[in-house]
């Protein structure tokens, strides 16, 4: 369809991750391997979550919708990623790729502020341990929940819509292998810089009052850590917080080298290999990270293994 002088774009097509052909398999059995992993591990803390009451807590609360929100996110590229592998012609549609870069942001910016939802938990529950169940209150917990979904519905809203308004008339080939908003908007032929301004002020606020809110949480927790004489008590305070420090560093770590570091969009093929880390990983590893770093998710399993072999004996 034509539009002014332009050829309006009804399909983008993805350059996709370069390898051999004689690998392809073996990355193709990789990813898959990721997302089901990625899919069985998180879907099990929910279920593990919900059954077991000993883990009927804020934290285990605000874990069992990061599990869901690691489910939803690796489901935004993942399935189409495989798919592709083996497609000659890696096409996705305009409105799909809309799509999938509106949900790809949504539980991006999901994921960074649960983090720093699960970061006021933790110095809550170490610097006021004795007022936690009545600091940390059901609705107090709803509000650190409902707060990033409502967030990261209006930040991605805001800069998705405006960026799929413009024009697509330079190319229709996307190097990368989903719907990213750099790659985006570099096939633009109208000027993006106010585009790239809401990208960075809505995804930038994001970030920053997520990262703010961890770092100032775990200043006042190390400060508390510190203050305990006994060495067994900080040991036991900290390993509270191990596994989120864990999480939060690799997130953070990723998307900070992806779209902070000096000269990164000069490097594209370098991201492409980055982003299959937070796309295709992270999702994967949260889970482990907190199944076997935390001893009450342990215990959780052991009971629930005994409590099965039991009825299943009965």
């Amino acid at each position: 369809m034509a539009d002014g002088n332009y050829t309006r774009i009804t399909e983008f097509i993805f350059v996709g991750l370069k390898y051999h052909p004689r690998i392809q398999v073996f990355l193709f059995l990789l990813f898959l391997l990721f997302y089901l992993v990625t899919m069985t591990g998180n879907l099990g803390m929910i279920i593990l979550i919900q059954i077991d009451s000993r883990l009927h807590t804020p934290m285990y609360f605000f874990l069992s919708h990061l599990s869901f929100v690691d489910i939803c996110f690796s489901s935004v590229v993942g399935p189409k990623m495989l798919t592709d592998f083996f497609t000659e012609r890696k096409a996705i549609s305009f409105l799909g790729c809309a799509l999938q870069q509106w949900f790809f942001g949504f539980f991006v910016a999901i994921e960074c502020l649960l983090l720093a939802s699960m970061a006021y938990d933790r110095y809550v529950a170490i610097c006021n341990p004795l007022l936690y169940s009545i600091a940390m209150s059901q609705r107090l917990c709803m509000q650190l929940v409902v707060g990033p979904y409502t967030v990261g519905f209006l930040s991605t809203m805001t800069h998705t819509t405006a960026a799929f308004r413009l024009p697509f008339c330079r190319s229709n080939v996307i190097n990368h292998f989903f719907c990213d908003m750099s790659p985006l908007l570099s096939l633009v032929c109208a000027d993006t810089r106010i585009n790239k301004l809401l990208v960075f002020i809505v995804a930038g606020a994001v970030l920053v009052v997520s990262s703010l809110t961890i770092i100032i949480s775990y200043f006042y927790i190390l400060a508390a850590i510190l203050r305990i004489r006994s060495g067994d008590g900080r040991r036991k305070a900290f390993s509270t917080c191990s596994s989120h420090l864990t999480a939060v560093s690799l997130l953070y770590g990723t998307l900070f080298f992806i779209y902070v570091r000096p000269g990164a969009i000069f490097s594209l093929d370098i991201n492409k290999v980055v982003s299959v880390f937070y796309t295709a990983v992270i999702p994967m590893l949260n889970p482990l990270i907190y199944s076997l770093r935390n001893k009450e998710v342990k215990a959780a399993m052991h009971r629930t293994v005994v409590r099965g072999k039991f009825c299943i004996r009965s």
